[in-house]
Parts: C-alpha cells; sequence; structure tokens
C-alpha cells in the first residue's frame, strides 16, 4: 500500500546570492525562465493538499530571490498548508517580513554557515552576510515566528559548533538542526575539504548530547550524522517514495531533492501530469519505493524495512548504479570507498558554486 506524503519541498529557484561549497542545487542550475509561475505553484499547493500534504518548505536556492514570494507563500497557505521558509536571510527586511507573516507564513527556517563571520564569509562566499543573517533572525522573533537555525557542519567549521549551538540561543531560535554535509553534487565535489575526521565526529556528538541536555526545554536540537563513518545507511527520506516529495524551479516531481542527480531517470512535470499522477502512478516514484526493487545483500535482510536501503543519490554518485546497495552499509561491496575517502580529505580547497 502507497500511503500519501506528509511533505511537500517546493525549490522555488536556483538563484542564490551565497555560493556555498556543499550547496544541494544541482550542477546545472535551472535558468529563471524555466521557473513555476506564481499560478503554477497556486496549482501544485493545491494539488499537494488534496494528495494529503500537511506542509509545505519553500526552499532554492533563495527562495526570496523571487520577486512573488509573497504571493507564493499566500498560495501555500491558502492551499491550507503549514508553510516554511527555508532562507539565507540575506535579502530578508523589515518590509518583506512583514509581508510574509501577513501572507500566513508559519515558521523560518535560518541556515547559518558558521558562528564567526570570518569563517561564515569564507564558506557561504558573501561579505556582510552574517550580520544579515542576525538581522533576519530579530525579523523573523519581531513578526512573532518560530526559528530554527540550520547549520550545516563540516570539517571546516566543526570546531565552532559549541558556538553554533549558542548563537541559536543568542538569536531566539527554538530549534536547531545540526546537519552533518551528505555528499552528493557540489558537496561532491568538495568531499576532500568537507569530510570531517572520525575524532571531529566523536566530538560533535559529545558536544550535542551535552548540549541537549545543557538546554532541554528552551532549545531542540537534531542531528543527522554524516554516513561516511557508519556502519548502516540512514532511512533516506523515509524511504524513496515514501514520505516526501520535491519540485524542482522547473517543475519536475523528484522522491527527492537531489533525485535529477541519477543519470537516466525521467522524471515528470507539473506541467504534464498532476502530483497525484506522479505519485501513485509515476515510474520513477515506484521505482525504488518498498523493497522488491533490492539485489542482495539488501534483499532479505531485517534492515531492508528500516533503512529502504540508504540513499539511492549516494549509491549512484559513488558506484554509478542507483540500485547498488549503499555503501554506507558494512555488507555492501564498495564500503571500503567511504574508509578511503575520509582517509584522502583534508588538503584540498574550495570549488565554489558560480553566483
Amino acid at each position: 500500500m502507497v500511503n500519501p506524503p506528509l511533505a511537500l519541498l517546493a525549490e522555488l529557484t536556483h538563484r542564490c546570492p551565497l555560493r556555498c561549497p556543499y550547496c544541494s542545487n544541482p550542477v546545472e542550475l535551472a535558468r529563471a525562465s524555466a521557473e513555476l509561475s506564481t499560478a503554477e505553484w497556486a496549482r501544485v499547493f493545491a494539488e499537494a493538499a488534496a494528495l494529503g500534504c500537511l506542509q509545505v518548505h519553500l526552499s532554492g536556492g533563495e527562495p526570496t530571490a523571487r520577486r512573488d514570494i509573497v504571493e507564493i507563500t499566500a498560495a501555500a497557505h491558502e492551499a491550507g498548508l503549514y508553510t516554511n521558509l527555508i532562507t539565507a536571510g540575506v535579502l530578508l527586511d523589515g518590509a518583506l517580513m512583514g509581508r510574509l507573516a501577513a501572507a500566513g507564513l508559519d515558521h523560518v527556517q535560518l541556515s547559518v554557515q558558521d558562528a564567526e563571520e570570518a569563517g561564515a564569509e569564507r564558506i557561504g562566499g558573501l561579505r556582510g552576510a552574517q550580520a544579515k543573517k542576525a538581522a533576519a533572525a530579530r525579523l523573523v522573533r519581531d513578526a512573532g515566528l518560530p526559528l530554527t537555525l540550520n547549520a550545516v557542519v563540516h570539517r571546516q567549521n566543526l570546531h565552532n559548533l559549541p558556538a553554533l549551538i549558542d548563537l541559536a540561543l543568542d538569536w531566539g531560535a527554538g530549534r536547531i538542526e545540526v546537519a552533518h554535509v551528505q555528499y552528493y553534487g557540489w558537496a561532491l565535489a568538495n568531499r576532500s575539504a568537507l569530510l570531517p575526521t572520525r575524532t571531529q565526529l566523536d566530538e560533535a556528538t559529545r558536544v550535542v548530547e551535552a548540549a541537549r541536555a545543557a538546554h532541554r526545554g528552551r532549545l531542540v536540537i537534531d542531528y543527522v550524522v554524516p554516513d561516511y563513518h557508519a556502519a548502516r545507511p540512514k532511512a533516506c527520506m523515509g524511504g524513496w517514495g515514501s514520505r516526501f516529495l520535491a519540485v524542482s524551479p522547473a517543475g519536475r516531481v523528484l522522491p527527492c531533492h537531489a533525485a535529477e542527480s541519477i543519470a537516466g531517470m525521467v522524471f515528470p512535470s507539473v506541467r504534464e501530469v498532476s502530483l497525484h499522477d506522479a505519485w501513485y502512478q509515476g515510474e520513477a516514484f515506484g521505482r525504488f519505493r518498498g523493497t522488491e526493487w533490492m539485489p542482495a545483500p539488501c534483499r532479505g535482510c531485517a534492515q531492508a524495512e528500516k533503512d529502504w536501503g540508504g540513499c539511492r543519490c549516494q549509491a549512484f554518485a559513488l558506484t554509478g548504479d542507483a540500485a547498488a546497495t549503499d555503501p554506507a552499509c558494512t555488507l555492501s561491496p564498495h564500503h571500503g570507498m567511504l574508509a578511503a575517502a575520509v582517509a584522502e580529505a583534508g588538503g584540498a580547497g574550495f570549488v565554489y558554486r558560480g553566483a
């Protein structure tokens, strides 16, 4: 039985003033002229609500780079979806924040690249970004909206993890997501500069556990660990085509935001099919749904209905076969690739995404 999705990731644009070296945007960016219109997004939101989605994450790129972001937010709210804006905050001012709140915005997730200004500018590639982010956090609080800080962590900033958690407290966030980089797209290109050592990972885990205890009731800390030090893969997105769908700026309907990185897969467009048909009948969604597609050693594994085979994008990125056992699993014949990558990491500089 296929259950309806719980959430929609609406990738409104690939445009962004930052150039983060782990950017989740694809290497080939969609042009602004190819982006869905306001009316098309409104239809997508209505279809998502009818399909059973409860929330929509307005993302990018930088979603506030869209001049119609207020109208898009209003359309999502009118469809009955809980609206979460995922933003770098550098384009947010008081007037826009007021209009977004009036349009029905429910929550803001603000990304930070580092706790220190110099590190944040080096990683994000934008001067003055840290002050703009601090100002954006104040605007969110003044609007009465809940705030989550999204801290993507890696070899270059893990030493500042305690300060990043303090930053969340100082900026009035109720939640911080400490998310280790996941390696595909731009992050894979920059893997040698980003992969943490095992010592760094163990220290980060200790810091998170201590902070959870110290700030219980005041700050929720979500923690996403990297696969490269794992023995078993994560249940990526809760399973392919199981709980989540994404729509790209050009309207491709995806089982996860990175799915277009899998060469040879064809994904339907909202300009051609409904979300309902894409979810329930789309070949791409059915390709890795459930367990029937699994090869050995995944097939018959006691973890098969827990980790759902791990990440298909990672399997493709590392092995060239999206149906291969995720190399994060010790049972994968490719598991040694992860240890080799960690051993080789540390000396490279960033390859930046184009502005």
